[in-house]
């Protein structure tokens, strides 16, 4: 079921939608995750977590890409937190699901699509700066 397509302007990753809608932007990939509890500032969602290889930079209307959540129960409520304040992702693409992500993409509402095998782990196939499509209804991410 999970596979990669490729032409030669754009890849496909087929993961499993998990939330509906189609989101367009730039992939911020973070393979280590960020921590929940002070690992993003809900104000303006930036990366805040000390010594994180993304510390500084924003996922405010970012693909997030990230493996699932890392740290305490508190992570949906710091990631929805940045969607509150205006500064969450555009979408998430999440090598696997767990509960604190589940929580907060449901509670956010942005497209997700996830579930995708280690063979085409988008952690791996996405680089940060690569602009994707996130498609929730159909399960897909496509690397524009």
């Amino acid at each position: 079921m999970n596979q990669i397509a490729t032409n030669k302007s754009t890849s496909i990753l087929i993961g499993r939608p998990a939330m509906a809608g189609i989101a367009e932007g730039i992939a911020l990939v973070c393979p280590n995750s960020i921590m929940g509890w002070n690992g993003v500032d809900m104000d303006t969602g930036v990366i805040v977590e000390k010594g994180h290889p993304q510390e500084g930079m924003s996922i405010k209307d970012k693909v997030l890409v990230i493996p699932g959540s890392r740290g305490s129960i508190g992570w949906s409520d710091y990631f929805y937190g940045c969607h509150l304040h205006g500064c969450g992702p555009a979408a998430y693409v999440l090598t696997s699901m767990d509960s604190k992500c589940g929580t907060a993409i449901v509670m956010s509402g942005v497209p997700c699509v996830c579930d995708f095998t280690e063979a085409h782990d988008p952690c791996a196939e996405i680089k940060t700066g690569d602009f994707v499509r996130v498609d929730g209804n159909a399960g897909t991410v496509e690397i524009l």
